[in-house]
């Protein structure tokens, strides 16, 4: 029996339960020649996702109402009439929200089990590492002995591009909602200093303590008031890289905040938004460095695992909300 969940109602504001829907099809499913049935392992729940909720355009289309929800996914091929996979092999791709599904095999990517744990290749050897070293690496263009703040630290993206900063030499700061995020970006992966924006009062004097000299490159994965409370302290010619703004995505009205344009000037400062996909070209040479980082012990990553298919909205609220630590992943 296969299980897939659909995107029910568009959502107002932050996204319910109410909004998915789980559907049972009893129909078995057969390949025809040239395909391949997949049984989901791994499913990603990424912010993005909050996005193709909605109708507004965007970089990517909306997903639509009634049909199924898509994101990263690892997939087990259990069955095969396709000369370039047989059965046993793992792939991965963006493939929608189904307990099994067919595919020609288009769009999807062997991956191998003895190289990496499945689930990383949908965070540290997946879009998340390319996203964390590519945004930083092309836009941030670090330099040894810099100052780098990085929001959403205790994410997934932003979890490795602290500890990618501090292998490029970059003096790190984190800024998480738990005092137990923040001793996680300090104790096990490396950062210099954290800040829990949830207990701190001002923002601007505790980034200004932090960052003695001042802030040279800041990835901002949040938005709204604690990137405000960031321009306050960058540095001439400093390099602000946008990979997301959860912050304001639940928004029904334009968030209010600071004009950015005066910052930018005085400090002939760059401030630049970005998507994964710019870089394909790089994707090679970047997978190399996550790939050697991650053998040599200089890069760890950290997983939080819901388990059940079925859960897969939660898990997706929860991301939401904060509630992981490192990349949250749905194991099906």
């Amino acid at each position: 029996m296969t299980k897939s969940i659909i995107l029910k109602q568009r959502p107002v504001g932050t996204p319910n339960l109410v909004d998915f829907e789980l559907k049972q099809l009893d129909k078995e499913l057969n390949i025809s020649e040239g395909e391949i049935l997949l049984k989901s392992t791994y499913i990603s729940v990424d912010p993005y996702l909050r996005g193709r909720m909605s109708e507004a355009k965007s970089y990517i289309p909306s997903f639509e109402i009634g049909q199924p929800m898509s994101s990263g996914v690892v997939a087990e091929v259990i069955a095969s009439k396709n000369d370039n996979y047989k059965k046993g092999d793992f792939v991965a791709g963006i493939l929608p929200w189904k307990t099994q599904q067919i595919s020609n095999g288009e769009g999807l990517q062997k991956v191998d089990k003895e190289k990496a744990p499945l689930s990383a290749y949908l965070g540290i050897v997946g879009m998340t590492g390319l996203t964390a070293f590519l945004g930083l690496h092309e836009i941030g263009k670090p330099k040894k002995g810099e100052t780098l703040v990085v929001s959403g630290a205790a994410g997934a993206v932003g979890s490795v591009v602290g500890q990618i900063g501090k292998i490029l030499g970059l003096y790190v700061i984190g800024i998480a909602g738990s005092d137990e995020k923040v001793n996680m970006l300090t104790s096990e992966l490396g950062f210099d200093h954290g800040i829990n924006y949830k207990t701190t009062k001002d923002m601007k004097s505790a980034i200004q303590k932090a960052a003695p000299n001042g802030v040279d490159i800041y990835f901002d994965n949040v938005g709204g008031p604690i990137s405000d409370a960031v321009l306050f302290s960058i540095n001439r010619f400093a390099r602000m890289v946008i990979c997301g703004a959860i912050s304001v995505y639940n928004n029904t009205e334009l968030p209010t905040g600071l004009s950015v344009q005066p910052f930018l000037v005085k400090n002939s400062a760059l401030m630049q938004g970005f998507i994964v996909s710019n870089y394909a070209d790089k994707f090679p040479e970047a997978m190399k460095h996550l790939a050697t980082w991650l053998g040599e012990g200089k890069l760890t990553y950290k997983e939080t695992i819901v388990e059940g298919f079925e859960n897969t909205p939660q898990a997706f609220l929860d991301m939401m909300a904060g509630k992981n630590k490192g990349k949250m992943i749905v194991k099906a």
